[in-house]
């Protein structure tokens, strides 16, 4: 074969693989954009019910269009502590069945409009001013990427002598003794584990099967290995992350790679199966004129119903498999704190959801100001030193440097892209309410820092000051807590009451300065000490205030 042909068939499988794939993730982001509040509520829907939750995963896949996505989303909210461990597998299990959605859309009889698609859509994307009809024509030139991708990819394949040359290439995975099973799935696997997309593998396993080049038996071991590939992704996202997003991460490996092992002594009988549901249902599939050529639908059938068994039998068997990992991945010694502590960079491939896992982590700083908030008063309340508590308090404070870092970073690459308004909103908002907490945070330690300061200089508060600030610490403390609960039921209306006992506060503690200053002024306390008392007074208005902007931000204000 001349070199020139070779090239030209390189550049074809290349460009084409290329092309499929870039309309994956415009397919994948459009669909997104336009059901990214639909997403976000499934999401927060998910329960303990592992129907419910597995269906959740089902549609979610199906919109994201890859369970790579799903599963490395799963690990990330399980690490957060927004989804448990029996919730997270539910939702694996639907995403396993979601991710098959990408076949029958290959199987659609629509390859030759790709082009007139991927046209249209192109106009609409570029140049319409509304933001949902650009992101509905973003998902269809998508679709008509994939079916253009696919196309040049088989075209690469129709020449005799190439089509020829490829099957003598693949005719070492000949499925058609159980040894090559193995050896198809084998490749299969390690295919999807490097290109880390079970959809580019089925792509082009579709490819290789319309050519003629492989059989349809080889094509269905390959997907059987697909699917153990794509466990990879999720493994990768949960390295360096909580023990329950360790374990949601090896409950996917596990019902993979069961699933799949236990179904290779069954292959032939199963494939068999499928064809004998094929002949059965192709005269409907004729009349509709709605799907492809046969080989295209066998291959979807075989996905689909690998995935259908294998969570019918593992949806009973969810308790058991939550122990299982349980047991593979025991408890660490040292105490966890849930937080950010990796984000994957696929979760910037879903704004829409990853906003979602971002979200949780605000409510976590506002938690842990109401968990400092609490031991502070039983510092100050207490006459003995109470060092555990401090060292937790000054613990904190670091922790919640570190998650706003994160969360800011996080979101600052995610506005980068292709983002619809409502996520880029929420992605300002929750940046701003995470610089809020963290100062937050700063000023309840400055108090404690004022409190060791007196102590160490062995300064003795009045009576009467120690009531005092002891009353303030306690309404600030209640007005942070008002202000949380409005965020967590997302209550718009929280802004009048706020501003109210901000006054009130304020008001508060001007009293308390005035009175202080009278205490001094009959010399009834040392300057030192009248410097550091009214320092943390003054610490007191910042929280308030602080908790203030938060009101404003969840009420909307700018």
């Amino acid at each position: 074969m001349q070199w020139y042909a070779i090239q030209d068939i390189l550049f074809k499988v290349i460009g084409g693989l290329g092309i499929f794939l870039l309309g994956m993730k415009y397919m994948s982001e459009g669909m997104q954009a336009v059901a990214g509040s639909r997403l976000r509520k499934m999401i927060s829907a998910v329960t303990d019910n592992r129907f419910a939750a597995c269906a959740i995963g089902t549609l979610i896949t199906g919109i994201v269009q890859s369970s790579s996505v799903t599963t490395v989303m799963v690990v990330g909210f399980v690490n957060s502590g927004f989804m448990t461990l029996m919730q997270s597998i539910g939702v694996i299990l639907g995403a396993n069945i979601g991710t098959t959605i990408t076949a029958w859309i290959i199987a659609l009889k629509i390859g030759k409009f790709g082009l007139p698609i991927l046209g249209v859509a192109a106009f609409f994307f570029l140049f319409s001013k509304k933001e949902r009809v650009r992101y509905t024509a973003m998902a269809l030139l998508g679709v008509g990427m994939v079916f253009v991708g696919l196309n040049t990819m088989g075209g690469a394949f129709k020449t005799p002598e190439v089509n020829e040359a490829l099957r003598q290439a693949f005719a070492v995975m000949d499925a058609t003794t159980l040894l090559g099973v193995l050896k198809c799935a084998f490749f299969g696997c390690m295919a999807t584990m490097i290109v880390q997309s079970s959809s580019a593998t089925i792509g082009v396993t579709i490819v290789l099967a319309q050519g003629g080049i492989i059989g349809f038996d080889t094509a269905a071991a390959l997907v059987l290995g697909l699917n153990v590939g794509t466990t990879v992704t999720a493994f990768l996202a949960s390295i360096g992350t909580s023990t329950n997003a360790k374990r949601a991460a090896y409950a996917h490996i596990i019902f993979n790679v069961v699933g799949t092992l236990w179904l290779i002594p069954f292959f032939f009988a199963y494939v068999k199966g499928i064809d004998w549901v094929f002949v059965h249902v192709q005269g409907f599939m004729t009349k509709s004129s709605e799907m492809s050529d046969g080989i295209t639908v066998k291959i979807a059938l075989v996905h689909t119903g690998f995935n259908l068994i294998n969570t019918i039998i593992f949806l009973p068997l969810m308790k058991p498999l939550a122990d299982l990992v349980t047991k593979l991945v025991p408890e660490k010694k040292v105490d966890e704190i849930n937080r950010l502590t990796y984000f994957d960079i696929r979760m910037l491939d879903t704004p829409s959801l990853g906003i979602v896992q971002s979200k949780e982590q605000i409510l976590f700083m506002a938690e842990s100001i109401e968990k400092m908030a609490g031991w502070l008063g039983e510092v100050l309340a207490s006459k003995e030193q109470l060092d555990e508590l401090e060292k937790k308090i000054f613990h904190y404070e670091n922790i919640m440097d570190n998650v706003q870092k994160e969360i800011v970073v996080f979101l600052s690459e995610m506005i980068t892209g292709q983002v619809p308004h409502d996520v880029m909103e929420e992605a300002r908002r929750q940046m701003r309410m995470a610089d809020e907490y963290e100062s937050l945070g700063d000023y309840l330690v400055n108090v404690l820092k004022g409190h060791v300061k007196m102590r160490t200089n062995q300064l003795t508060m009045s009576e009467e000051g120690r009531m005092e600030l002891l009353n303030l610490h306690q309404k600030v403390a209640t007005y942070i807590g008002m202000v949380n609960d409005a965020e967590r039921s997302e209550n718009i209306d929280i802004l009048g009451r706020a501003q109210t006992d901000s006054d009130i506060i304020t008001s508060q503690m001007k009293e308390y300065r005035r009175l202080h200053l009278l205490r001094l002024s009959e010399s009834k306390t040392s300057p030192l000490h009248s410097l550091v008392f009214t320092d943390m007074l003054n610490n007191y208005r910042r929280m308030k205030d602080h908790a203030l902007n938060i009101a404003e931000v969840i009420a909307g204000e700018k």
